[in-house]
């Protein structure tokens, strides 16, 4: 079940641009069919890794690119934001929801750039005092600044301001190839496929004028699951069973979340080289690096950079985050811990 097949059946036209990588063309977990009407850019999260491609996802068929590899005419997050803009522009006289799953800063290919940040063009930092692999970077962030901007520009014009929630975050913490200059996670340890803070905490900004105060900051702990219920209320649609998120509508609106989480639970590795687990429970963060591992414990509220394990000090709270870790996860045939997957270009044989 996804958010989209429940706005739709809620009267909402549903669009997204992006990467997808939840079933590839053709595959049942498509998003045009899991509830999108119209979908651009990458369903294989593979292909996503390709801002030059030789082509993107059009619905059920593809925009062909052939040559842009060595031309290098189109660049992806460029038609991205123009396909996104033109949904927003369709879809104004009707109820809508637009995902916008945008790509840029995630490294590209090597083959594409040497340091992994194929972009058109360092502006505006081409006469910065920086290393390439910094301005490559910056002028990345900068694109993608420059059009979340441009999206809310055009809400704007078609007078649809008080009437749209706008959320931005991104779906993992900063990588460790991001130059030091930038301090992408600031005072958080680890990086993106970290189970650490600086590998799961993200920023998420909202803006919905009339609705959510303006220049104010929520320290509520919430998290991704949370997207759905809330989206579904605002839509007055009925909430599907058996979710694990909360709705989030009452916080936006700057008031305390009416429904805590009793824990927040996280793993990586089931087709990575080991099997990581994470539990956020009250202000305690238990972690286990590797399946038969200790688990170290943090006290966040005193140590926000994860900087001291206290596990001898609390062998209760180990007790009650080693428990959570045993029953959160449902496993699955289809993602055996311990196998190794690697990607490859979808055109690659």
């Amino acid at each position: 079940m996804t958010v989209a097949e429940v706005l739709k059946k809620a009267g909402y036209r549903c669009g997204g641009v992006g990467k997808w990588s939840l079933g590839d063309a053709g595959t049942v977990g498509r998003a045009t069919n899991q509830g999108f009407d119209m979908w651009f850019g990458y369903l294989n999260q593979d292909h996503a890794h390709y801002y030059f491609t030789e082509y993107l996802d059009d619905n059920e068929g593809r925009l062909e690119l052939t040559g842009n590899r060595e031309s290098r005419q189109q660049y992806s997050h460029d038609l991205l934001t123009d396909r996104a803009l033109k949904f927003i522009r369709t879809s104004a006289e009707e109820p809508f929801f637009l995902y916008a799953a945008y790509t840029v800063p995630h490294f590209s290919a090597k083959e594409e750039d040497p340091h992994g940040l194929a972009v058109p063009s360092t502006e505006p930092y081409s006469d910065r005092d920086w290393d390439a692999k910094s301005k490559k970077y910056a002028a990345m962030i900068h694109r993608l600044d420059r059009d979340v901007g441009r999206i809310m520009r055009l809400v704007d014009e078609l007078q649809l301001r008080e009437r749209t929630l706008i959320i931005f975050t991104s779906d993992n913490g900063g990588h460790k190839g991001v130059p030091q200059r930038f301090r992408t996670n600031g005072p958080l340890r680890g990086f993106k496929r970290d189970l650490t803070e600086g590998g799961i905490r993200v920023p998420l900004i909202a803006r919905w004028p009339g609705v959510i105060p303006a220049d104010t900051v929520n320290e509520e702990v919430i998290a991704f699951q949370d997207m759905l219920p809330t989206f579904t209320e605002l839509a007055v649609a009925p909430v599907p069973k058996e979710l694990d998120g909360v709705s989030l509508v009452q916080t936006l609106q700057g008031k305390p979340l009416p429904e805590k989480h009793d824990f927040l639970y996280w793993d990586y590795g089931h087709c990575r080289a080991r099997y990581d687990q994470a539990v956020r429970w009250k202000d305690w963060k238990g972690i286990r690096h590797g399946q038969q591992a200790a688990i170290a414990l943090y006290d966040l509220k005193q140590d926000l950079g994860e900087t001291t394990d206290v596990a001898k000090q609390h062998p209760e709270v180990v007790q009650r985050i080693a428990q959570i870790m045993k029953t959160a996860a449902v496993p699955s045939e289809r993602y055996p811990i311990g196998t190794r997957y690697r990607g490859k270009a979808l055109w690659q044989p």
